[in-house]
């Protein structure tokens, strides 16, 4: 039996032959002389014995995900999606794979005046959310995914705070829902949803959300002043 001292922590054995069976005794410790209380009751384990300590490889390992990664990650200039900006300039993420959609999308944007950054992965696409607050994103719902419910992008913008989350309009580029139907965006928590038989007229669509989305937050913002919370 391993036997630990309380008092000077000294460690000894003794052997099975000589530990009374189902009984509680005291033997002096061999270096310090206090007493050490062993208890050897069926289910009953004495305080001082030393106890295996559990190993790391028996504590359960729970996986990062993209999102944790890139968080978690340290600072890296070049992953910033724009070199310079001047004050006030519009932004937008276009987050896209199919390349003709890009391109409509990309000049329906630049048409409306915006910055645009395209990232080549969903990896890439949140590593530039982490330096940079974008005023739209665009982004096709199988992005980085295939299965359009599991989308990396969609997790990381529900995490985003209320006040950081209504600075950015989202749309979201899909096969599945038609064209601004205002349930669909709001059970995926978008601002507006663009079906990609429409997607020659991106422009108009997001024209016309932004249009309702500012007339939306002006009321909200009115409201904010009146009651005293702004």
């Amino acid at each position: 039996m391993d036997i630990v001292c309380k008092e000077c922590k000294s460690k000894f054995k003794i052997t099975d032959e000589k530990v009374p069976k189902g009984q509680l005794f005291t033997i002096p410790c061999p270096k310090c002389k206090s007493k050490i209380s062993i208890d050897t009751r069926q289910g009953v384990s004495s305080p001082f014995e030393e106890k295996p300590q559990p190993s790391a490889a028996s504590e359960p390992v729970t996986k990062k995900t993209i999102i944790d990664e890139i968080n978690s990650g340290s600072y890296d200039a070049s992953e910033k999606p724009f070199d310079f900006l001047e004050e006030g300039a519009k932004t937008a993420l276009l987050c896209e794979l199919d390349s003709a959609v890009r391109s409509k999308v990309r000049s329906a944007l630049r048409n409306m005046g915006y910055n645009v950054t395209e990232p080549a992965s969903d990896r890439d696409a949140l590593k530039q959310m982490r330096f940079h607050v974008f005023d739209v994103v665009v982004l096709n719902e199988v992005f980085g995914s295939e299965n359009p419910d599991e989308n990396n992008i969609m997790k990381y913008l529900e995490r985003l705070s209320m006040t950081i989350r209504r600075k950015i309009f989202v749309v979201l580029v899909t096969s599945r829902f038609r064209t601004m139907d205002n349930m669909a965006a709001f059970n995926k928590s978008v601002n507006i949803v663009v079906n990609t038989k429409n997607i020659d007229e991106t422009e108009k669509i997001i024209k016309s959300g932004l249009s309702d989305n500012a007339a939306f937050y002006r009321v909200f913002k009115d409201a904010l002043v009146k009651t005293g919370k702004v």
